[in-house]
């Protein structure tokens, strides 16, 4: 009889595929990695159950070969079918997230490194301190390549060189060790405060525990709360179990990166999407191997396979970036929850300003709530103030109040540092013909193009797209009629230059670092008061301590209301009071002006008032009338594609054959906000059901009954975060 096992490959695939065992082949074992047969090429898969066995034997194809790794583990297999299901995506696309790119399951090149000879004790061979050094760093027994045996030893690579032709080392062959294999977790960490170590203690029995807990860590900006949970980190490696720290943006790993290191003593494996194939590959074979202990990444570290993973961080928590938007749609905080939950081990969540999903849970007793209500070292929060500009205008064509321009000048007058929050990059939103009105959009996109000075261009945001300035207007041909309109941060940038022609200013965007080193290096300016005014978007609003910055001044706190969002409340809030947490991180004061023609407005109150939970509570009693999440489910169905026509249709169609009846609503169809997005047109419905109701099984029977022509797609968003 041929023997034969279930494999999924990753690619958009539903279900796993029977593949037979060559005589020659041992017996493999759900979790393997593989290589099959697939539509004419070789393609990895994973070993995923019994074979259904209902294939004829003259049809059936042999496995290829088998890969000499730890399985993946069965946690990591029912993770990745429960994502698939609760997401509706087929299995294989979240396969892939998890396999880390072909070429990782591919054997690890040999590199040349040194060890220490056995001669290397020979008295007659005279050493210099820098050689001696470098056997001290090959004591441990592990081979090196010269360019680290030179970094640890504070050499060069001719030292190393001089002593491998002396005989006191030899030449062999290495593979890239992986990553974080011996953090030294008995190492102190920072002096805590009385309620850190009450804090501290708490998740150290939870990680020990070994079993399930989701936690809400909650603390004010700047109370160490990052210290706290590396006791938690501490705790699960002194127990052999590897960990998970989530961050939602790798820029906030810089200054992260650096604190991790002086913890436990070396740093920690990375991954998000800017990995080298070949970091890519060593360290997902560092986990899939058990030898990397700790990973820091973006959303998709989640899906990397660990061997003995113990302990899942999901730094702040609520910040939108956790949420992928295409081929997998998930929400990485939630999905860390639910892989925590299967592998009985505790998930922390870390935030100054909790999601409004979360802190229900929190009130509702899911999560335990943890909480550290005063900034570390004594340092006090920030006076927050609302400037109206109604009242306190700008002068004409400037953005800067005379309010806020006179807390600058006091700021800096005491030696310190200024940061200007506006969430808009480039130099304006908007490019206007004075004569005739029309705008300058996006050939691609339902947007306007955003005037760039460094270079001068006009860009699209969201597909690309980028264009030289015109001179004459192609509706009206005025010539040279176009103004910008509206300020980015490089316009403020000019308005600051103006005021203040002797500070040092610098711009910070995502788009003024070329890459993480030199956004590395920018930041590290601002923490060593070599800049003494900062112009930035978000990428500066959260997970940065700037020792000298006392003053923030938020230039348009209302930008984040417009358009009428489900948590545009609740997201303004969010970033207001992360930018806000930048200043008197130490024991200078701190003070925070925020511009706005909404004074009125609760948020603009709360901030000022210091008042984050009665916020969240209205914002809870207005969710729950309006029965929606987290009182109730969303799902979007959004249709795209190239024909206008065939999309309208198509959503028509799917509305014409909602799902009605009692706790489930369809809304819809509608062209989307965003109606046209690099080069697709796009409708939406959007469901709103009650908790209690299977949506994925309702959703699968309604979209599943009508037929999509091929170059139509239709994405099934479950709890979507974004309506555009």
């Amino acid at each position: 009889m041929i023997r034969q096992r279930s494999i999924l490959v990753p690619y958009p695939i539903d279900k796993a595929y029977d593949y037979a065992l060559p005589e020659d082949m041992e017996d493999v074992h759900d979790g393997d990695y593989v290589t099959v047969p697939l539509s004419g090429r070789e393609v990895f898969g994973v070993v995923w159950g019994e074979a259904a066995g209902d294939i004829k034997p003259e049809k059936i194809k042999s496995i290829l070969s088998h890969h000499a790794l730890a399985p993946m583990p069965e946690i990591h297999r029912k993770f990745i079918d429960w994502v698939a299901h609760y997401t509706m995506t087929p299995r294989g696309s979240v396969l892939k997230m998890a396999l880390g790119g072909q070429a990782a399951l591919d054997p690890p090149i040999p590199t040349k490194g040194y060890r220490i000879a056995p001669s290397s004790g020979d008295a007659s061979i005279k050493l210099s301190e820098k050689q001696k050094a470098v056997l001290d760093v090959l004591a441990d027994g592990y081979p090196r390549r010269a360019s680290e045996i030179a970094q640890i030893a504070g050499c060069s690579a001719g030292v190393i060189k001089t002593l491998a032709q002396k005989g006191a080392l030899v030449e062999t062959e290495i593979f890239s060790a992986p990553p974080c294999r011996d953090p030294d977790f008995k190492h102190s960490g920072a002096a805590l405060s009385e309620a850190q170590e009450n804090v501290a203690q708490h998740l150290r029995g939870l990680v020990s525990e070994g079993c399930f807990h989701a936690v809400l860590l909650d603390g004010v900006t700047g109370a160490g709360k990052t210290e706290v949970y590396f006791e938690a980190v501490a705790e699960a490696l002194s127990a052999g179990r590897q960990v998970l720290i989530l961050l939602p943006e790798i820029a906030l790993s810089n200054a992260f990166l650096d604190r991790f290191a002086a913890r436990f003593g070396c740093s920690p494996a990375l991954w998000h999407s800017h990995l080298s194939q070949g970091a890519r590959k060593t360290t997902w074979r560092g986990v899939a191997e058990g030898e990397t202990r700790v990973v820091v990444g973006a959303r998709s570290a989640l899906f990397l396979p660990y061997l003995n993973l113990g302990l899942i961080i999901a730094d702040e928590e609520h910040d939108p970036a956790y949420k992928q938007e295409d081929v997998v749609i998930y929400h990485a905080r939630d999905m860390a929850v639910v892989r925590a939950h299967l592998g009985a081990i505790p998930v922390v969540l870390v935030s100054a300003t909790p999601s409004l999903e979360t802190i229900h849970n929190a009130w509702s007793g899911r999560y335990e709530h943890l909480h550290l209500p005063s900034r570390f070292g004594g340092a006090l929060l920030p006076e927050i103030d609302v400037v109206d500009l109604r009242v306190d205008k700008p002068e004409s064509g400037h953005f800067i109040s005379p309010p806020l321009k006179k807390a600058m000048i006091e700021t800096l007058q005491r030696g310190e540092q200024v940061l200007l929050f506006l969430n808009r990059r480039g130099y304006a939103p908007l490019t206007l013909c004075r004569s005739c009105g029309h705008r300058m959009e996006c050939p691609r996109c339902t947007a306007w193009l955003v005037d760039h000075k460094n270079p001068h261009r006009l860009q699209c945001h969201h597909c690309g797209f980028s264009m030289r300035p015109v001179l004459i207007c192609p509706s009206c041909e005025a010539v040279e009629s176009f103004v910008a309109c509206g300020p980015g941060v490089e316009r403020i940038g000019e308005e600051v230059a103006s005021l203040f022609p002797d500070a040092r200013v610098l711009t910070l965007a995502s788009d003024t670092a070329e890459d993480n080193e030199a956004l590395k290096a920018m930041l590290s300016d601002i923490r060593d008061h070599r800049v003494d005014i900062v112009i930035g978007t978000q990428i500066i609003a959260k997970g940065h301590h700037f020792p000298g910055l006392t003053l923030v001044g938020v230039l348009d706190a209302d930008l984040g209301l417009a358009g009428g969002e489900l948590r545009a409340a609740e997201r303004t809030y969010q970033l207001l009071h992360q930018v806000a947490g930048r200043a008197g991180r130490e024991a200078k004061p701190g003070s925070v002006l925020l511009q706005t023609y909404m004074p009125e407005h609760r948020i603009m109150k709360a901030l000022a008032a210091g008042a984050r939970d009665p916020f969240l509570e209205a914002e809870a009693y207005e969710r729950e009338a309006a029965h929606m999440p987290p009182y109730s489910r969303l799902v979007g169905v959004i249709i795209s594609g190239r024909d206008e026509r065939q999309v309208q249709n198509l959503a028509k169609a799917l509305g014409q054959s909602a799902p009605r009846g009692e706790g489930v609503q369809v809304l819809g169809p509608a062209p989307a906000p965003f109606a046209r997005l690099r080069g697709n047109f796009r409708y939406r419905l959007l469901v709103q059901a009650d908790k209690s109701l299977n949506i994925q099984k309702a959703i699968a029977a309604w979209v599943g009954a009508i037929k999509v022509p091929s170059n139509i797609r239709v994405y099934i968003d479950i709890d979507p975060q974004n309506f555009l």
